[in-house]
């Protein structure tokens, strides 16, 4: 299946964290969500369900698929509720996970400057291929997701992280390497992907 012609996805990114909020590369280290974080999954949840009713979508007839982390559990766990379903029944994959930072997690873009200014300033040159010390490159992860993507089938509500957010906007939406690395992916509200494009909801 062509990356254009996969089934409509609802896409939630995981609520705000105490990670978010200072600034810190995340990758793969498990922070949880925060208050608001837990807020911002009830509202998604809420939301989500308010755009299948309006689609002749059930909930309970959805796939729900997720990156692994606790963040992403927790987010998938309480919009489940939020719409009205038991908060266990999703499908965990790994290529789900956002990308690692490698070295670079856990500290700020600016220590990152501090720490590694040449490669702080490759990166920026090219934000889309990339490669953190010890890390992967979002060229890297949009190869990881392609093999997900040609396997659905139906629609689905996918729970997942910004950097997984940015690479299906590469592969579905077409967007740019230069900008597709750059864009906001919001908490608490609904990516939804749908043939070659993708809309905020």
């Amino acid at each position: 299946m062509a990356a254009g012609s996969a089934p409509r996805l609802y896409f939630l990114r995981h609520g705000e964290t105490d990670w978010n909020v200072e600034g810190r590369l995340q990758g793969r280290q498990d922070i949880p969500l925060n208050a608001l974080g837990r807020e911002q999954a009830a509202r998604a949840g809420r939301r989500l369900k308010d755009l299948l009713a309006s689609a002749g979508l059930r909930p309970q007839d959805m796939l729900f698929q997720s990156s692994p982390l606790g963040r992403t559990r927790e987010t998938l766990e309480i919009a489940r509720r939020a719409m009205g379903l038991p908060a266990e029944g999703g499908a965990f994959d790994d290529r789900l996970l956002e990308f690692t930072f490698g070295r670079w997690e856990g500290l700020t873009w600016p220590e990152v400057c501090v720490l590694d200014p040449v490669l702080a300033a490759a990166r920026g040159a090219d934000k889309w291929n990339f490669c953190p010390p010890g890390g992967e490159s979002y060229a890297q992860l949009a190869g990881r997701l392609a093999p997900w993507l040609t396997e659905q089938d139906r629609p689905s509500v996918v729970v997942s992280h910004g950097g997984v957010a940015r690479a299906l906007m590469r592969l579905i939406g077409n967007l740019s390497e230069q900008r597709a690395p750059v864009v906001n992916v919001w908490q608490g509200r609904v990516l939804v992907f749908s043939q070659d494009r993708f809309d905020w909801v």
